[in-house]
């Protein structure tokens, strides 16, 4: 945009008006200066950040964070002179505009004459409209034949000023937003890089081997219901049994049985171990006889 308003047609017609003070060719070279050095700094602050994370170097993301900081602090101070003076390029460019005009219409030079139409040609618009409905010879002189059906020049450079700051007032906008958004970044990985913590984790993922022919360990109902006692209501138990029922079938007893006989150990009388062995006999009987 810098670069476009330095060098387009329009900006370089007003401004190489040759008056003895050109109103507009100061802050026409302000502009580009403006532009160049916020676009520097930011190619800048990138080249830190990206070197900065690479190399995990804290002192190169600081400088990043500060070129953006200043980038930051200068958009700012644009949105603030754009907002107190919102019309001072526009009064500029008309106020180059007139003297141009009057120098045209007071001189029978043909310098003035031809840098007059050279920026009414580029604007594409020609002389000023008189309140009053009535042009001298001299003034319907400038715009002869059909030259005279163009768009009065005060109202065409208005126009493009208009549409040509609506699209400065937007990239300025989403300026603020990325710097913004870069400086929240660089500063988290600054943070990062200072406490120690390494940003490429590549290779430090190593899965534990798992023994051939091994089965993982499936978790224990008995051992959850020994741990916490909420588990051990009968109602919950056989809740789960239910669930598991079907394998209970398969495997032997419910898994939820032996859970409610360690929850209800306390009062039930002691069994003898002679009956403990039959009983697991015989249901390895059953097993398999199925």
């Amino acid at each position: 945009m810098a670069v476009h308003t330095y060098f387009g047609a329009h900006f370089t017609a007003v401004s190489r008006a040759s008056l003895e003070r050109n109103p507009y060719k100061a802050m026409h070279h302000w502009a580009f200066s403006v532009g160049v050095s916020l676009a520097g700094l930011l190619t800048l602050g990138a080249v830190l950040c990206a070197a900065a994370t690479v190399r995990e170097a804290a002192g190169l993301m600081a400088g990043g964070f500060l070129c953006f900081a200043l980038v930051f602090c200068a958009l700012l101070q644009v949105v603030f002179w754009r907002f107190y003076n919102p019309t001072q390029v526009e009064d500029a460019v008309l106020d180059t505009y007139d003297l141009v005009y009057e120098q045209a219409v007071r001189s029978p030079s043909s310098v003035w004459r031809q840098e007059l139409a050279a920026i009414q040609d580029t604007f594409q618009c020609c002389g000023k409209w008189s309140p009053f409905g009535l042009l001298g010879d001299a003034e319907a002189g400038l715009c002869p034949g059909e030259l005279a059906t163009r768009e009065d020049c005060l109202q065409g450079v208005r126009s493009f000023l208009k549409t040509h700051l609506s699209i400065v007032t937007a990239l300025v906008g989403l300026g603020l937003a990325f710097t913004v958004y870069v400086m929240l970044l660089s500063s988290f990985l600054w943070a990062a890089i200072r406490s120690g913590r390494s940003l490429d984790h590549r290779g430090t993922y190593t899965p534990t081997p798992r023994a051939r022919g091994r089965r993982p360990q499936e978790p224990s109902l008995s051992r959850y219901s020994q741990r916490d006692p909420a588990l051990q209501h009968p109602y919950e138990m056989q809740a789960l049994d239910d669930r598991l029922g079907g394998r209970g079938l398969a495997d032997g007893p419910g898994l939820c049985q032996h859970s409610r006989a360690s929850a209800s150990r306390p009062v039930l009388p002691p069994v003898c171990p002679q009956m403990c062995s039959f009983c697991d006999q015989q249901h390895s009987s059953e097993v398999l006889a199925l």
